[in-house]
């Protein structure tokens, strides 16, 4: 009889001689699926009832140190990053490539750290200079060249005359800036400029005041042209810009809303083009008055289309927001009425004392003394400006002085945003002819 530790080699198969089988090992009970619930063992004694054992509890010698995962995180915060961390996030801060926890917590530390804040600034400032801001606006060419692949492929049957397009162009450009302005934008202080004459004059109104004299002085194109007069009863007897303008002023501090003058002028500047389209070419040399002038109707538009221009930008430097200049050929067509201007101005300033008498008159058509008028860059072109006499006709042969001026300062000037003395110009030839035209371009200028 052998011993229970004993092998016999009957028990597995081999014959004697063979070296016992190691057992392969078994595989463990939850590899056939879950373990039953135990069923809950009955309470017996006092106190409270113990909670229920979860299944499938582990020994606490097999239990992890880990926090268990759970739906509800009760546990700590997470700590803070560190100062070094969060100096490292700087530079991808200031290129605002942060995550929002990160932005979150690289701000926060800067209310405390002056030496983060001082190298937070300079990495802003340098990736403003690699990166400088554009304009969220539209590029204004869009328009036109939307419209005019447009109308390529199918002509309008009623097109806007090309003389009254600069000022479609700029009173839609004017209203996209009004639409995203808020009340108290409406309210910015602006700052009017123009030349009396004499001197440089300013005038302090809103941006609700500048849409109200826009509206005002439109309204004498309006008027001309059979539509109904912005000011109604309170126009005044006799027309001119200065006095429509304060005879709006007066009805708008009545309005609660600075926004009020937006809806009119745009509707009123919609209807000068479709009434000048409808209307036809025959309307082109329609005289609009102007209180000591008139102009015919084709450059009354392009002076409303200066002055919409002008004051646009107005009001974009008393909101802080970019604006660009008109197209060229539409700045060029604007220019080209200043031009035109030049002569009439003269003979006025002449006739009020404020420039010396014509030294040589010649006959209405005949070529003068002239001015050669050189404006450079977009927009520009060469005129020959009559100085004797508006019915004179300049011409190269005749031209005793040459001034050059880049389009932009030519515009500033006739604006009267910059004096003669100020202008920044290229000049040869008679000095007296040269300070004239200077002055006659600012006191083309008015409210």
């Amino acid at each position: 009889m052998r011993g229970p530790d004993e092998w016999d080699g009957r028990e597995r198969s081999g014959g004697p001689g063979e070296s016992p089988r190691i057992p392969s090992p078994r595989p463990a009970a939850e590899d056939h699926g879950p373990l039953p619930d135990l069923p809950p063992v009955p309470h017996r004694g006092p106190g409270p009832v113990p909670a229920p054992t979860p299944p499938h509890h582990a020994p606490a010698e097999y239990e992890s140190d880990d926090d268990p995962v759970t739906g509800d995180d009760t546990g700590p915060p997470p700590a803070a990053p560190s100062h070094k961390v969060l100096k490292s996030l700087l530079g991808a801060w200031a290129l605002a490539a942060c995550s929002s926890e990160e932005t979150a917590a690289v701000e926060a530390h800067l209310t405390d750290c002056a030496a983060c804040a001082e190298e937070a600034l300079r990495l802003r400032d340098a990736v403003g200079l690699l990166h400088p801001a554009d304009s969220l606006d539209l590029d204004p060419l869009l328009r036109s060249r939307v419209l005019e692949g447009c109308l390529g492929r199918r002509p309008p049957r009623i097109p806007v005359p090309e003389w009254a397009t600069p000022f479609d162009a700029e009173a839609a450009k004017l209203d996209a800036l009004l639409r995203d302005m808020g009340e108290s934008e409406w309210r910015a202080p602006v700052r009017l400029r123009w030349f009396d004459g004499r001197e440089p004059v300013e005038r302090d109104t809103t941006v609700a005041g500048v849409i109200g004299h826009l509206m005002a002085v439109d309204g004498m194109v309006a008027t001309s042209l059979g539509l109904p007069d912005p000011l109604g009863p309170a126009a005044p007897e006799h027309p001119g810009p200065r006095r429509r303008t304060e005879a709006y002023w007066r009805t708008l501090g009545e309005d609660p809303d600075p926004r009020a003058p937006h809806d009119p002028w745009r509707e009123q500047s919609q209807a000068l083009i479709r009434t000048a389209s409808f209307a036809g070419g025959g309307v082109a040399e329609l005289s609009v008055p102007y209180g000591k002038f008139d102009l015919a109707l084709r450059d009354a538009f392009l002076d409303r289309a200066f002055e919409t221009w002008v004051h646009a930008g107005d009001i974009a430097d008393a909101v802080d927001y970019p604006y660009k200049p008109p197209a060229a050929g539409h700045l060029h067509l604007l220019v080209d009425l200043a031009a035109r201007l030049l002569p009439t101005t003269l003979a006025q300033r002449r006739r009020d004392g404020l420039a010396a008498p014509p030294q040589q008159l010649v006959a209405a058509g005949a070529p003068g003394r002239s001015l050669h008028l050189e404006v450079e860059g977009s927009g520009g072109g060469d005129w020959y400006i009559a100085l004797d006499s508006p019915a004179a006709v300049g011409s190269p042969e005749c031209a005793v002085a040459h001034l050059a001026l880049d389009s932009d300062e030519f515009c500033q000037l006739a604006a009267g945003h910059i004096s003669p003395e100020e202008t920044a110009a290229g000049q040869t030839g008679e000095r007296e002819a040269i300070r004239e035209v200077l002055f006659a371009t600012a006191a083309l200028s008015r409210l």
